[in-house]
């Protein structure tokens, strides 16, 4: 078997300061605003039911960021299984992008997993996203596989990044 050969995670783009906003739990009541976001977001996006249905399972953790008006700004899905997780799902409104609010998100899913006993975090994404790249690396996820044609409209692959997570010191 060969060693993988994946290019280093590009540094991460600049992002503006910060929009202040409050991290917690998604409700029911967020799903619109949730699907809008991914709409706008993927070109393939998950419908309204996706989200309302992972979040009735108790595996998954949703997280959403709220600015000051109470308006959804991002969100973030994460998947528990044993020692290992998922970010499923991340996505910031186009309007607040490049305020760090992805960052706080994913840095809030990776101390959940850390608080659980979770030994690695992965994620898939678009070879093409040098942005998402650039965050994930800056987080400590690293390039670990290549899935080909994972994505559609259009087709392309994706990067398999992983980040292993030590625990939480006492």
């Amino acid at each position: 078997m060969t060693p993988l050969s994946v290019d280093p995670l590009p540094a991460p783009f600049p992002t503006s300061d910060s929009l202040p906003v409050t991290l917690r739990r998604a409700r029911v009541a967020d799903v619109p605003s949730m699907a809008v976001i991914e709409s706008g977001a993927f070109s393939d996006p998950w419908p309204a039911s996706a989200f309302q249905a992972l979040m009735a399972r108790d595996y998954v953790i949703t997280t959403v960021a709220v600015d000051d008006g109470g308006a959804v700004r991002g969100y973030c899905v994460l998947l528990r299984a044993a020692a290992e997780a998922e970010i499923a799902n991340i996505a910031t409104d186009s309007s607040a992008r490049r305020q760090g609010i992805a960052r706080r998100l994913l840095a809030h899913a990776l101390d959940i997993a850390r608080a659980e006993e979770i030994h690695a975090v992965f994620l898939e994404v678009r070879v093409s996203n040098r942005a998402a790249q650039g965050l994930y690396g800056s987080l400590g996820f690293e390039a670990v596989g290549r899935r080909k044609r994972y994505y559609q409209y259009p087709d392309e692959d994706a990067l398999v990044l992983r980040c292993t997570l030590h625990p939480l010191s006492l």
